[in-house]
């Protein structure tokens, strides 16, 4: 049985970056966030919707850093969950006239997903849930999630 309160979230992320103004180029122009405050010239706060912020970008140990290297322990990604199909869709959209390359997508039978990195080369999976009525499961009722292929142009085609 879990300990932590069924109501917990993940509230928001902070990522190292190497460029602020370039990452804020990225999550305003690519993904879509507002910047909500910058924090002197070494970090700034984006959010969706106008919380106070999902994202904090900072340079306080990484100004001019490079990439972690293959193998290192961190962050494997960060995921963005969408409301519905649609949005999820012109996600992706801006994702493919931005030129940023996909490293992958998938249906999870539980969410759809598309993963990239950021300019730092941060993981990111960008995702929709499907009700969980719909989630796949065995006979006796256990989840079973899959790893099958997403139609990224049938995604494109429901971009809102």
């Amino acid at each position: 049985m879990s300990k932590a309160h069924p109501d917990t979230r993940i509230g928001h992320v902070h990522l190292k970056v190497a460029d602020l103004d370039r990452a804020i180029r990225f999550y305003t122009e690519v993904l879509g966030f507002d910047v909500m405050q910058h924090y002197g010239t070494q970090a700034a706060f984006l959010s969706a919707g106008g919380y106070h912020h999902h994202v904090g970008l900072n340079t306080w140990e990484s100004k001019d850093g490079a990439w972690p290297p293959p193998g290192a322990t961190g962050l494997y990604h960060v995921a963005f969950l969408y409301p519905h199909r649609a949005a999820l869709g012109a996600a992706l959209k801006r994702v493919v006239e931005a030129g940023v390359a996909l490293e992958g997508a998938a249906d999870h039978g539980v969410s759809e997903a598309v993963y990239l990195r950021d300019p730092d080369g941060n993981g990111i999976e960008l995702y929709r849930d499907r009700d969980p009525a719909d989630w796949p499961r065995d006979a006796g009722g256990e989840l079973k999630m899959v790893n099958s292929r997403l139609d990224l142009d049938a995604l494109l085609a429901e971009a809102e």
